[in-house]
């Protein structure tokens, strides 16, 4: 391939049972298990979703990151989540001191800047943001873009969650920074089926996807769904589409519950690279299936 290719999961950090939705024992072997060097053997790249809850967030220091730089393969990438404090507080207001937000941020993540394992920055907004509040956005990326305290970070990814952002001068505002639109896999009542569109690719050096799962059942939790290999095949020719506009494509499953991530990710990593799993994954796939059909 000529591009860079990371599949990996939304998160790695599920302790609890699978009946609470965690990974003990359909992935990881007991609760002792280191579970960041565990997972690492099995996927190149992992995105941190727990940067963007404040409740963790505050508490984490330059020092984790860098022991998570430290304790991952040579070639792992990391991609992080913004705090929800800039996307969801402040609505990317840079009258609200966003930057100040965003520069301590960075600042705390630059490990894994230094260590060469930073992924994606991934700026989700909240479906209450509609294209309604676009000057926020051009303005956020102008100064994004122009300011010198920020280092030339060139992997910032925006992931919509709103219908109303479908259409051809946002994606060119995107393209103009080079900024990602961030694909997205989610139900279809959602009204998000432009994010799946593989044509709207709009940084030259990433591309992200994030299949959310398309669970409608219980209310808006989307995450507690199975893909089906059927249901993936589409992704494979998109992804290869994509390969040819940009440099690296980060695709996250983001279906965590219950470790159905894993099962779907290994799945993937089959599918799009045409190779064979290894024994050891093999092995780590047919149990977590197995543990999975005694739960559904």
């Amino acid at each position: 391939m000529s591009y860079q290719l990371f599949v990996g999961c939304s998160g790695w950090n599920y302790g609890d049972s699978s009946e609470k939705g965690g990974w003990l024992n359909v992935f990881y072997p007991d609760s002792k298990t280191r579970k960041l060097n565990y997972y690492s053997q099995f996927f190149n790249t992992v995105e941190m979703d727990a940067t963007f809850y404040n409740k963790f967030y505050q508490h984490m220091t330059q020092g984790l990151f860098l022991g998570i730089a430290k304790t991952t393969p040579k070639s792992f990438k990391i991609s992080v989540k913004v705090p929800e404090t800039i996307t969801h507080d402040k609505r990317l207001d840079i009258n609200k001191g966003v930057m100040t937000d965003l520069k301590i941020f960075l600042d705390k993540i630059s490990p894994l800047q230094n260590f060469n394992k930073l992924g994606a920055l991934i700026i989700q907004l909240p479906p209450s943001f509609t294209i309604t509040e676009s000057k926020k956005l051009e303005e956020f990326l102008q100064v994004l873009k122009n300011n010198s305290d920020i280092q030339n970070v060139n992997k910032f990814a925006i992931e919509f969650r709103h219908k109303s952002w479908n259409t051809e001068g946002i994606l060119e505002l995107l393209q103009h920074y080079d900024i990602a639109s961030v694909l997205t896999d989610s139900p279809a009542e959602e009204n998000l089926e432009f994010l799946s569109n593989e044509n709207n690719i709009t940084s030259k050096s990433i591309g992200v996807i994030r299949l959310h799962g398309r669970n409608t059942t219980q209310g808006r939790y989307w995450y507690n769904y199975l893909y089906t290999q059927k249901e993936l095949n589409p992704w494979i020719e998109k992804i290869r589409k994509i390969n040819q506009k940009t440099d690296a494509v980060f695709v996250y499953f983001n279906n965590h519950y219950s470790g159905k991530a894993i099962v779907n990710a290994l799945q993937f990593k089959e599918m799009i690279n045409e190779n064979p799993l290894s024994q050891n994954e093999k092995k780590v796939l047919e149990k977590a299936k197995k543990f999975l059909s005694n739960t559904l």
